[in-house]
């Protein structure tokens, strides 16, 4: 089973969203959807200061598989990109809600809310359950 964090936010294309503080918002990839993509090789991840918009695409994630596309939770500017994942991919596949992180975005509101418009963690955890 995989695990689902109590306290964040997620989406049905699976990427959790966190609040980190009153403005950004720290985005990764589930558990489930690490587990579904097998061993991740390469994360292209967004540039500093791109704009992003809620469910469009802000990267891709490749696995042995398959190459996938990311997709923001929320809306807002990329303030920080988790720059370990260049060198170690696979840190999405070890700590998927930890050093796995991929994106860190301000959101023009407040962060918490913008977490809370999302799927809560049951919620989540009933529609993985049905894949």
């Amino acid at each position: 089973m995989s695990e689902v964090k109590a306290g964040l936010g997620y989406t049905e294309e699976h990427e959790w969203a966190e609040a980190q503080g009153s403005s950004v918002v720290r985005i990764g990839i589930t558990d489930f959807a690490q587990s579904q993509l097998g061993d991740i090789v390469f994360v292209e991840l967004p540039e500093v200061g791109a704009t992003l918009e809620a469910n469009e695409t802000m990267g891709t994630i490749e696995s042995v598989k398959t190459v996938s596309d990311l997709f923001s939770p929320v809306s807002g500017t990329v303030v920080k990109v988790n720059e370990a994942l260049l060198d170690s991919p696979e840190k999405v596949n070890e700590e998927p809600y930890g050093e796995g992180w991929i994106v860190e975005v301000e959101v023009s509101g407040d962060a918490a809310e913008a977490v809370a418009a999302l799927l809560d963690a049951d919620k989540y955890a009933e529609f993985i359950a049905n894949k």
